[in-house]
């Protein structure tokens, strides 16, 4: 097991959750088994995904789900982190998929941790509209009223951030939509669908809650005023944006007037407690002033008319995405969290950290994830409730507009064959986790 300067990884609290992630449209296929999404819209467009391919295959999860619990239980993780696709359990074989699904991992040991939106919304409905968060928390309860009596830990939705920004205000991702601050409502109304999301669980029983935001510290580009200035409105428009109205009520100064409908009245469902805070975390921003000129940046066209621009972070190595490693940026967001939220900061789970490296003999994911941990242990010492880990992925992937190209995955997929083959950061978190629980 890889270490940091001949020390092995500090012991984790008891019952701490060890988990890896995966999405239903990234791995699934079996798209003609189910309704279609925004996503199914978007790849259907030519020049939309790099490599011009489609997720109707993926890794074929849904005929090869078994094969699949078989590596979580080899792996010898205690929770997985799946999403449940909407589209899919609109008809009662996509709901006994998820069914078999929850039965397998909870007869190999393994506690499934489902997330009710990663990304592949019904293509009839549209998140500008405010009826789609209504129409979120009737699904939410059919699934919970399935589910509820095996599944424990529930996850509402997956970075509504990215799927306001990449999907609705720059458009490269599904549903494709250029609408810059005019998306807005969309963030809304998915913090909405959140809130509507906890009361129709609770209602069904659940009492062990959470999201999945993406978040990481924004570093501005220099002392400069304007590039301070930048750096704050970017840091509240990627991160406050997201996590003030769920932890403290309230969108920050300036925001609220800008929602739709009865914000204050929306607000108390958006504020319905939470038992557990997820953490997306990938890298830092770098953020600077508007150049006044449209940027290309880690493969995002980033308009000229947006009042900041992001800017390279130097000094670190880059996986094959070319994002920056940078395992101090998640104590450093940890922390931060815990001194801008105090009391109102719930417990919190790493429910993504995961890198894009090529070749099964992947040492730099290995070097990444150590790193990570340890960070994420400089956390704990340092007073945060950290409960759990999850690695982004289990499975190569279908990576959204970026098709089959970047690899974030611990297994290989062959996607002419779907041949699977753990990787050597398979085998690495596998003893990682051996020598946790020989030291529980």
């Amino acid at each position: 097991m890889a270490t940091d300067a001949g020390n092995p990884i500090p012991r984790f609290p008891a019952g701490f959750l060890w988990g890896v992630s995966t999405s239903a449209h990234q791995i699934e296929g079996a798209a003609d088994a189910r309704e279609p999404s925004v996503w199914d819209a978007f790849t259907a467009e030519p020049g939309r995904v790099k490599d011009g391919s489609t997720a109707a295959v993926a890794c074929d999860h849904y005929h090869r789900h078994r094969e699949d619990v078989a590596l979580l239980a080899e792996l010898g993780v205690n929770a997985y982190r799946f999403s449940v696709s909407w589209p899919r359990v609109r008809s009662e074989k996509g709901l006994d998929f998820y069914d078999q699904l929850v039965d397998d991992l909870c007869a190999a040991g393994v506690r499934p941790v489902p997330t009710l939106f990663h990304w592949d919304l019904p293509a009839d409905l549209d998140w500008l509209e405010r009826d789609t968060a209504a129409r979120f928390a009737e699904y939410v309860s059919l699934v919970a009223d399935r589910l509820g009596d095996r599944v424990t830990k529930w996850i509402t939705l997956n970075e509504p951030a990215e799927h306001t920004l990449l999907g609705h205000a720059l458009g490269v991702h599904a549903p494709g939509r250029k609408l810059l601050f005019d998306a807005l409502p969309v963030a809304h109304h998915q913090l909405l669908a959140h809130g509507l999301a906890v009361r129709a669980l609770r209602a069904s029983g659940a009492t062990d809650i959470g999201v999945a935001n993406s978040h990481g510290p924004t570093w501005a580009a220099s002392t400069e005023a304007a590039d301070v200035e930048a750096a704050e409105f970017y840091d509240l428009l990627l991160n406050r944006l997201f996590s003030d109205p769920l932890l403290l009520g309230r969108y920050p100064d300036g925001i609220g007037e800008l929602m739709p409908g009865d914000v204050e009245a929306d607000l108390k469902v958006i504020a319905e407690p939470v038992d557990w805070y997820g953490v997306n975390y990938y890298a830092p921003t770098r953020v600077g002033a508007p150049k006044g000129t449209e940027i290309e940046f880690g493969g995002v066209s980033m308009p000229a008319e947006l009042p900041f621009s992001v800017r390279e972070i130097a000094g670190h190595p880059v996986t094959d995405f070319g994002w920056p490693v940078v395992p101090e940026g998640l104590t450093e967001l940890l922390t931060t969290f815990r001194d801008r939220y105090g009391d109102r900061l719930p417990p919190v789970v790493i429910t993504e950290n995961g890198c894009s490296y090529p070749g099964v003999d992947d040492q730099d994911r290995i070097t990444y994830l150590d790193g990570h941990v340890r960070a994420l242990h400089r956390a704990l010492e340092a007073g945060v409730d950290v409960r759990g880990y999850f690695v982004w992925s289990l499975l190569d992937n279908f990576e959204w507009a970026e098709g089959y190209a970047r690899r974030f995955g611990l297994v290989h997929v062959d996607f002419e064959t779907q041949e699977r083959t753990p990787k050597s950061s398979y085998r690495w978190y596998r003893e990682l986790l051996r020598a946790q629980d020989a030291t529980a």
